[in-house]
């Protein structure tokens, strides 16, 4: 029977999981899924980490080791802790980079969010992570926000691969795709290759549907016209998936540009869209939906363990990101229509993703901040 995760590959797009534990490296269960040909690269974030430290001992001995040396700073303590997780997952992806000629094989780090809203300390935090994990399958992650986007055309610029991340609106999208091209022609022009450099453009799907479907539901319960309330109704769950067919439209016109092609001529590879939050948080929709409905060509999605383990037991793999633009705009009028604002459900998404980042970055810090704790006692008796 055909697997359809590894089919996606076939299809052009590459599966990734957005999970990273130390135990899942040890334990030979990353190199499994690598090796069956069901995932071909990696993202981590402060909530996963603060899961696996806060919630295993996994990285006890080397948090014991770093207290012997005296560090302490929870900061300090988790970028130890991470770029070695990095490290490794990066080292059990390597054979996917090199087969792949430098296009996939990726681990995200992200940068802190205390540096979401300042371009110069995310330019310094992210070139100390690119040289402290030394991997060239390394991709470091910024937000899109207003002060990350002229981050991102820095480091592109000075040949760093970028994952850039909490991407709502079309506009931020198109942001996104100027800053690549920017920081490619810049590299470019001051003579330094361009063929190895990746980056994908993290848009968030699910998430959307939470927020008009919030929405949908609250106009629903004050329409009095029934025949207008039923399509109030009908437009739950078209959301997120009407507005990602819309980011790969986006995607479509800007890398079949000349001025892409000018870049490719050089070697430059296009900067794929990466679905991002595609497990599904509504019950009352199909568990794998957000992963049949966005299958395409130069796409990856990168999926949490759950939802790769649904979509290899029943998932539908065939390529659906190119079916029915014309259906994803008249979805865009529809909820116009009906008086739910997409532009302001996706700027609203993206302060609150800002804000769900830092919140679990603060976690971590004080997960890692009582592990500390406790180990120091254990080592000083």
């Amino acid at each position: 029977m055909s697997n359809p995760l590894s089919q996606l590959n076939e299809l052009g797009q590459s599966p990734w999981i957005d999970f990273i534990r130390r135990t899942f490296m040890t334990n030979g269960e990353l190199t499994k899924l690598i090796q069956a040909g069901e995932i071909r690269g990696a993202t981590s974030n402060p909530s996963i980490f603060e899961k696996a430290i806060g919630g295993s001992s996994d990285y006890d001995d080397q948090l014991k080791d770093l207290v012997r040396q005296g560090i302490t700073d929870p900061k300090k303590i988790f970028d130890e802790l991470a770029i070695v997780d990095i490290q490794m997952a990066a080292d059990h992806l390597r054979p996917v980079y090199d087969a792949s000629g430098g296009k996939d094989g990726f681990i995200s780090l992200e940068v802190s969010p205390g540096a979401a809203n300042d371009t110069q300390a995310t330019i310094t935090e992210a070139r100390y992570l690119w040289g402290r994990v030394n991997r060239p399958n390394l991709m470091i992650k910024v937000p899109a926000t207003p002060e990350g986007v002229p981050a991102v055309e820095t480091l592109l610029s000075e040949g760093l691969n970028i994952n850039i991340t909490l991407i709502f609106a079309l506009d931020v999208h198109q942001a996104v795709i100027n800053a690549f091209l920017n920081g490619l022609e810049k590299r470019a022009a001051a003579g330094q290759p361009i063929d190895r450099i990746a980056s994908v453009a993290s848009f968030f799907v699910s998430r959307v549907d939470t927020e008009a479907d919030k929405r949908l539901m609250a106009l629903a319960e004050v329409e009095t016209n029934p025949a207008r309330k039923e399509q109030i109704l009908g437009l739950q769950g078209k959301a997120a998936i009407a507005n990602a067919k819309l980011a790969y439209e986006l995607f479509q016109q800007s890398f079949g540009s000349e001025r892409f092609a000018a870049l490719h001529t050089k070697g430059a590879q296009v900067q794929r869209p990466l679905w991002a939050s595609t497990s599904t948080k509504n019950p009352a929709y199909r568990d794998v939906i957000y992963v049949e409905q966005l299958i395409g060509p130069d796409t990856v999605d990168t999926m949490p363990p759950a939802t790769i383990d649904a979509f290899r037991d029943h998932g539908d793999a065939v390529v659906t990101i190119t079916q029915d633009i014309a259906g994803a705009h008249q979805t865009f009028d529809d909820l116009k229509a009906v008086g739910v604002d997409m532009a302001d459900v996706t700027h609203k998404l993206q302060i609150d993703g800002v804000k769900l980042f830092a919140d679990s970055y603060n976690d971590l810090m004080d997960k890692t901040a009582k592990k500390v704790s406790e180990l120091q006692s254990q080592v000083t008796h």
